[in-house]
């Protein structure tokens, strides 16, 4: 399972991107730029899961505002890819999420509106 652990990148310029790209490399993690016509893919097609086939339908709304990145069959590497991403002083991804049982079905989009109502709450709080 280890060597499916993948990062999606949503809407991350591409110098950061890149930077992210060969920290991934480093520690043996695929990486994913998703464009925005994928946003009404599920997640578990975006993140290369068997038994998820891409959906016929694009998306045609903008671009999300604010950068997003989600982890994919990251459990045990999660904590050591943070650390390796404050210590090479990336700037931070406001929206994060970890593909889970719940979330596995839901588009990018559903996600991205879910995160970002949370990131506001936490803005306010």
């Amino acid at each position: 399972m280890a060597n499916n652990a993948r990062v999606l990148l949503f809407h991350v310029e591409a110098v950061k991107a890149s930077r992210i790209e060969s920290l991934c490399k480093k520690l043996g993690v695929g990486t994913s730029k998703i464009e925005p016509a994928q946003y009404a893919q599920k997640l578990g097609y975006l993140a290369g899961i068997p038994g998820f086939p891409k959906e016929e339908k694009s998306y045609a709304g903008p671009d999300f505002p604010l950068e997003m990145m989600v982890f994919s069959s990251m459990s045990d590497r999660l904590d050591q890819f943070l650390s390796e991403y404050k210590k090479a002083a990336i700037s931070p991804i406001g929206l994060k999420a970890v593909i889970t049982p719940h979330n596995i079905f839901w588009s990018a989009e559903d996600l991205y509106k879910e995160l970002f109502k949370e990131h506001q709450f936490f803005q306010k709080a």
